[in-house]
């Protein structure tokens, strides 16, 4: 198996390098960032990259205006950025003394909320990017790849590795040190074991109804300290918050959001799944297909807004896609022969959807009913991606 996969996400990279002074790429850990960046090399000769849990690359920082003045003619990379926050307002000042585009390439493994001095100090000076484990488009998409993918996720240590024994140490492995050494160095100083639990709990819940009461009686702590865990896993990637749609209906509308565990293979090895086959017995079977289905669809079509729609009657829509006015509804069927449910169809009258898929684990898109179309999820995204 090859060593590394194309990442489609390095043609945004360089074309924001030509448009911004900086650039920043966020991701969890082990997902490709630093990799990426030294793929640059192939089409930018002048890089400079430097690892910012290198001792020796940080003692080079100690003055950072030297540093940058004498690589000025170069592309600086400072990867693990949120190691050193106070670079910063001084990164500012570096940017607008050179006023050239693809001054520095940042790489971090936290959301731009927790590293809020980018936000506050180079505004309009910055292009974030978020780079996610391998999505389905990067794994050659074939059949045997898609249930690769579904057990092993996405994280390319984990993806590329000689078989699915190795596959599952290295994701336990990475659980552990996301626990006891990532979170403590984002200076988060709350009990791991909080934080473990929490995400285990909503690995049991994937793809439901956020319950922070429910959940805080189970730790021991508030619905407060709830909300401000599950923020900590949202920021560091670990999990997605679908938001729900609300709309100017006469219904009752459902306002919890819904949780999912955004990799696949770390969703496994919380419930302690070692393979599909064993996947494919377990109650979270239709849940995680939903949850990879969204995951790649919402990364892949990034210039739309995604929402969830559940009404007190039973009306429910898995994923409302919205991009100004135009709106399409999506259903995720684990099944390679599914059927549609009273509530997805009240649901699309509810909202007066007139574009619909199921997304299925199928070889070849057809309709079910007029506007209403079975698919894979790559097809279902290059199709959106065609008309729009």
């Amino acid at each position: 198996m090859q060593s590394t996969l194309e990442r489609k996400f390095t043609k945004l990279v360089l074309e924001d390098l030509d448009i911004f002074p900086c650039v920043a790429i966020l991701g969890p850990r082990q997902c490709g960032k630093s990799t990426l960046a030294r793929m640059l090399n192939k089409t930018i000769n002048n890089i400079v990259y430097m690892d910012l849990e290198n001792p020796a690359d940080l003692r080079k920082l100690d003055d950072p205006l030297l540093f940058f003045e004498h690589n000025s003619n170069k592309l600086v990379c400072l990867d693990e950025i949120q190691r050193r926050p106070e670079l910063f307002p001084v990164l500012r000042t570096i940017l607008d003394k050179n006023k050239r585009k693809g001054q520095a390439l940042i790489l971090g493994s936290a959301s731009r909320e927790l590293l809020r001095q980018s936000s506050e100090s180079l505004a309009g000076r910055i292009s974030y990017i978020e780079l996610t484990p391998f999505l389905l488009s990067e794994t050659e998409d074939s059949r045997n790849n898609l249930f690769k993918l579904w057990n092993r996720g996405g994280f390319p240590d984990s993806y590329l590795a000689k078989n699915d024994d190795a596959s599952l140490r290295w994701k336990i492995n990475f659980i552990r040190t996301f626990l006891e050494r990532d979170i403590p160095q984002l200076g988060i100083t709350i009990p791991s074991k909080n934080i473990e639990f929490l995400w285990r709990m909503l690995a049991h819940s994937h793809g439901q109804l956020l319950n922070a009461s429910s959940l805080g009686e189970s730790i021991g702590v508030s619905h407060h300290t709830v909300k401000n865990y599950l923020s900590i896993l949202e920021q560091t990637f670990m999990v997605r918050v679908l938001k729900p749609y609300q709309a100017n209906l006469k219904k009752r509308l459902i306002k919890s959001p819904k949780v999912y565990i955004r990799d696949s293979g770390i969703l496994n090895s919380l419930l302690e799944i070692d393979s599909y086959n064993e996947l494919m017995g377990h109650p979270i079977f239709g849940s995680s297909w939903e949850g990879l289905a969204i995951e790649n669809i919402l990364t892949e079509l990034y210039d739309w807004r995604g929402y969830f729609y559940r009404s007190s009657s039973g009306s429910e829509i898995d994923l409302v896609l919205e991009k100004g006015r135009k709106r399409i509804a999506v259903e995720c069927k684990v099944s390679t022969a599914p059927e549609l449910s009273k509530g997805f169809c009240n649901a699309l009258e509810d909202l007066d959807i007139t574009e619909a898929w199921i997304i299925a684990p199928v070889k070849t898109p057809y309709a079910i009913k007029k506007s209403i179309t079975v698919s894979g999820i790559s097809d279902f995204i290059k199709e959106v991606r065609k008309e729009r």
